[in-house]
């Protein structure tokens, strides 16, 4: 396996713990009070899963952003944030209000994997790697 992955598997977290685990610097902070927002937002919409993926969930210490999909069960798409829906890319509207790209967990085109079994594969060496699971109705202000 690759250096600073997760190890293989979905592992489940509250952002208390993603923040004392991953919040290592201002940035990732900064990063993780986006994540913040888009979970609340989410779960006032009715959201139970969140899968959080990408480099931000490795040692990495300057990721990009981070990545999340959002399990659709239960959502009431009318009580949901229209920058979460808007996932075309680039996506600039979520990058500035949430900080990262937030997806519906669909089927991703390329691989015709759902999003969370997409990002437990490694892009860069086939490998299997962790993700984590998020409850966002767990998440407070």
């Amino acid at each position: 396996m690759k250096a600073g992955l997760l190890p293989p598997g979905i592992h489940k977290a509250d952002l208390d713990e993603v923040l004392a685990f991953f919040g290592t610097t201002t940035w990732r902070v900064w990063l993780l009070e986006g994540l913040r927002l888009a979970l609340m937002d989410l779960a006032a919409a009715g959201c139970g899963s969140v899968y959080l993926d990408g480099s931000f969930v490795t040692t990495k210490t300057m990721p990009n952003d981070y990545d999340v999909c959002w399990d659709m069960e239960g959502i009431d798409f009318d009580a949901l944030d229209p920058v979460l829906v808007d996932v075309e890319w680039p996506r600039r509207a979520q990058k500035v209000k949430y900080r990262g790209d937030v997806l519906p967990n669909v089927t991703e085109a390329a691989s015709g994997k759902l999003m969370m079994e997409f990002f437990q594969t490694d892009r860069e060496t086939g490998a299997s790697k962790g993700i984590l699971l998020l409850d966002p109705r767990r998440v407070t202000s």
